[in-house]
């Protein structure tokens, strides 16, 4: 436990930050859906789900694609179906460059995957339309109810964001997932896999290149936004102890997202998370490692799987420990920079355009 301003921080990561989020039971407007983005790695096959919400929505649906999933095969499978604009999504852009990016780079905290540079362009894309409620998707997303994301939307009139719950396999980081299997509470927040944003927002913040961007895009200086959790998805599952590289790259922006969010836990600004903070944090993130290593032991977990979360955990642990607070504090300054830069680049993109126009003013060629 450390102080600031005379006032104990605690440093330890919490299970759920559930009591951050507004939950309304009662919904009194809906409102429509303008257009839903889905930052696809995936074959085109399995945007079904997306598809199928879309045209229920009369949504306009963006694909922006990579890896497995590529713009013609997902307009040759879906041509007749929806209002579906596809295109590919190279490394080069008209994305500013981020600070945040280059504190990581070459590191071994820098993160490969590119989706948060899809669901940057899907804000570039929002703010140019001028689309009022927009969701992002994932494409191993299932199970959202054309009724309640319009009941979700009607609250975006009150709240910069409503993220939707999971009620299929939780979408926790490998450590999360570990701590879940060993018998303790773990919780999963919103996040940018179901995730209902106003328009407004998108000139306002974005998606830095680490582990729990979408936590980040929450933020609003020192605070959380005005968040609300309505309606249900269903994530596909997934083996997170497949390759222990994965709790890796993942482990410097759990670490920050959870301490971040426990400071928000406690009605704490971030300001008040100095190199004290940090290193207390990440003690605690150490000694959470250890407990979990510790109990999968005893736990009943079958022996392979044993092995195997603990050949994840001793990754993250390694990363962990080449974790220092300079860094995090460090990152910290670059994303508070880089949100200045993000404002200064929407300001100069042009309004009112077509999904067609504004697609190409971004470099991206619809197939």
């Amino acid at each position: 436990m450390s102080t600031t301003l005379g006032r104990p921080v605690r440093l330890i990561q919490h299970a759920s930050h559930r009591r951050l989020l507004t939950t309304s039971s009662t919904i009194t407007t809906t409102a429509p859906v303008d257009a839903i983005i889905v930052p696809a790695a995936r074959d085109a096959a399995g945007l079904s789900a997306a598809v199928a919400l879309a045209e229920e929505l009369d949504a306009i649906l963006v694909v922006l694609c990579s890896r497995e999933a590529q713009a013609a095969q997902v307009k040759a499978v879906w041509r007749n179906r929806a209002r579906v604009w596809a295109a590919d999504v190279g490394p080069n852009n008209v994305l500013p460059r981020f600070r945040t990016t280059m504190v990581l780079r070459d590191t071994l905290f820098q993160r490969r995957p590119d989706t948060p540079v899809k669901r940057n362009l899907g804000l570039a894309l929002t703010h140019m339309t001028g689309w009022e409620r927009v969701l992002f998707l994932d494409d191993d997303i299932d199970g959202v109810e054309p009724d309640a994301l319009c009941q979700a939307a009607g609250l975006l009139d009150r709240h910069e964001v409503v993220g939707l719950r999971n009620a299929g396999f939780p979408d926790n980081s490998v450590v999360c997932h570990a701590n879940r299997e060993t018998g303790h509470e773990q919780d999963a927040f919103i996040g940018g896999g179901a995730m209902l944003f106003r328009g407004s927002r998108a000139a306002t913040a974005f998606f830095p290149a680490i582990y729990n961007e979408d936590w980040f895009f929450l933020l609003n200086g020192d605070r959380l936004a005005g968040c609300a959790a309505h309606g249900e998805f269903a994530q596909r599952e997934f083996d997170p102890y497949a390759d222990p590289r994965r709790a890796a790259q993942e482990e410097f922006g759990d670490c920050l997202a959870e301490g971040i969010f426990a400071l928000l836990d406690a009605g704490r600004p971030i300001a008040e998370a100095g190199p004290d903070y940090w290193r207390g944090f990440l003690d605690s993130r150490a000694a959470l490692i250890d407990r979990i290593l510790t109990d999968l032991t005893a736990s009943d977990v079958p022996r392979a799987r044993r092995a195997r979360i603990a050949d994840a955990l001793g990754a993250a642990g390694y990363s962990l420990r080449e974790i220092e607070p300079a860094l995090c504090v460090r990152y910290l300054a670059a994303w508070r920079y880089d949100r200045e830069i993000w404002r200064r680049f929407t300001t100069g993109l042009p309004h009112d355009l077509t999904t067609r126009a504004a697609l190409a003013y971004l470099g991206l060629r619809p197939a």
